[in-house]
C-alpha cells in the first residue's frame, strides 16, 4: 500500500511517500480502507517537528479521515465489510471527560494517521458515518468538530437564545458557527477578511453577526454592542494574542474555552475575568461519545461542514501548503484514489 510519512520532520519538504506492506489487524482491530482524510493546524506542527516534540520519520500523519471496513481481528464484532466509520484522533477517549492519557495513542502523532492507503484502529474507537453524509464531510468534522462540541456543549453547557462568539474562518470556528445554530445559540464571527465573510456565507456557514476586524480592530467593544451585552460563549482558536479581547468580549458568566495557541507571547490581562466572572478552560478535543452524537446533530439539521479545498492523495503536500497559506475557508480535505479491496472479513 502506498503511505506518506513526515520524514525528517523539518517541515512540507520532508514528507514521504512511500509503499508498505499492508497491515493486518489484531485482537480488538480493525482494517480500514481510507476514502478521504483532512488536516488540522497541528499537522503542519507535527511535520516540523513542533507538536509535543519530535516523531519517528515512518510516523504517518493526520489525525482525521474516514474509511470503509476490510476485515478485523479476533473478539471484533458487530461490524460487516463495507461499513463507513471514522473515529477521533484520541483513539482511547471512547466516552466521559478527559484524560492524560489520551495523548499516548494519538492519530498522527503517537499513533499513524489517516494520510494512508488503509489504516489499523481500535475496533471500540470506530464510530459509524450516517449514510446521509458524504466522505469528505466526515473526514472534515472529528477533530475540528468535537473540540467545538466540548466548549460549547460540554464547557459551555450552551442554552438556546445565549451567544457563542468565534475567531477566523478555519475548521473549528466554522463548525463552531453550526453547532452554535443547532443549539439554537445565536453566533458571531471575527475575520479580518470580509472575502472571507462572503466565502464562509457561501459555503453554509453564516453567522448571526459577522464582524469584519480589518474595520473594528477594538473587536470587544464591537461584540459587546452588537450583542447588546457580549458573548456568553468564546471558541477561542488564537491563543494569548486575542485572550485578552476575548474576555473583555464576554457577557457578565461568560466562558472561554481556549483551544489555540497560534499567536501571542504576552499575558493578558485578567482583570476582566473578576468583573464579569469570567470562567476560561483549555479545551483538548473530544470523545468518541461527542463524535457520535454530533454526527447525528448534522444529520438532522442537513447542514455540512465547509470544505475550503480538497487535494488527490499524490497532491499531499499542496494540501499541506494551501493549509499554511491560510487563504482557504473551512476545512482542507484529501480525497483517496479508488482501491481493490484486499480480500474479506
Amino acid at each position: 500500500m502506498k503511505t506518506w510519512q513526515i520524514g525528517a520532520g523539518a517541515g512540507i519538504a520532508s514528507l514521504e511517500c512511500v509503499e508498505r506492506p499492508l497491515p493486518e489487524p489484531g485482537r480488538g482491530e480493525v482494517l480500514i480502507r481510507v476514502r478521504a482524510a483532512a488536516l488540522n493546524h497541528r499537522d503542519l506542527m507535527i511535520v516540523s517537528g513542533r507538536y509535543h516534540g519530535p516523531k519517528p520519520a515512518t510516523r504517518v500523519p493526520l489525525g482525521d479521515g474516514m474509511g470503509e471496513v476490510v476485515r478485523w481481528g479476533d473478539d471484533v464484532g458487530g461490524l460487516s465489510v463495507g461499513d463507513r466509520v471514522s473515529s477521533v484522533h484520541f483513539v482511547r477517549w471512547l466516552a466521559g471527560g478527559f484524560r492524560g492519557d489520551v495523548f499516548e495513542e494519538d492519530l498522527g502523532s503517537t499513533r499513524d494517521g489517516w494520510l494512508s492507503e488503509y489504516i489499523v484502529l481500535p475496533a471500540a474507537a470506530l464510530v459509524r458515518v450516517p449514510d446521509a453524509i458524504d466522505d469528505l464531510s466526515a473526514a472534515a468534522i472529528p477533530a475540528a468538530g468535537v473540540t467545538a462540541w466540548s466548549v460549547i456543549h460540554a464547557f459551555g453547557k450552551v442554552r438556546p437564545g445565549e451567544t457563542v462568539l468565534t475567531i477566523g474562518t478555519g475548521g473549528v470556528s466554522m463548525i463552531a458557527i453550526q453547532i452554535a445554530r443547532m443549539a439554537g445559540a445565536r453566533s458571531v464571527l471575527l475575520s479580518s477578511s470580509a472575502g472571507k465573510i462572503a466565502a464562509a456565507a457561501l459555503a453554509g456557514v453564516e453567522a448571526d453577526i459577522a464582524i469584519d476586524t480589518s474595520r473594528a480592530p477594538d473587536w470587544s467593544e464591537a461584540v459587546r454592542e452588537a450583542t447588546g451585552g457580549g458573548a456568553d460563549i468564546v471558541v477561542e482558536t488564537v491563543g494569548t494574542a486575542t485572550l485578552q479581547r476575548s474576555i473583555a468580549a464576554c457577557a457578565v458568566n461568560g466562558r472561554i474555552g481556549l483551544i489555540g495557541a497560534l499567536g501571542g507571547t504576552e499575558p493578558p490581562r485578567l482583570d476582566g475575568l473578576i468583573a464579569r466572572n469570567v470562567t476560561i478552560r483549555g479545551i483538548a478535543s473530544g470523545s468518541a461519545e461527542m463524535l457520535r452524537i454530533l454526527l447525528d446533530a448534522y444529520v438532522a439539521s442537513g447542514m455540512r461542514p465547509a470544505i475550503g479545498a480538497s487535494f488527490a492523495f499524490g497532491d499531499a503536500p499542496r494540501a499541506y501548503a494551501t493549509l499554511a497559506e491560510a487563504g482557504h475557508v473551512g476545512k482542507i480535505c484529501i480525497e483517496m484514489p479508488g482501491l481493490d479491496t484486499p480480500g474479506s472479513a
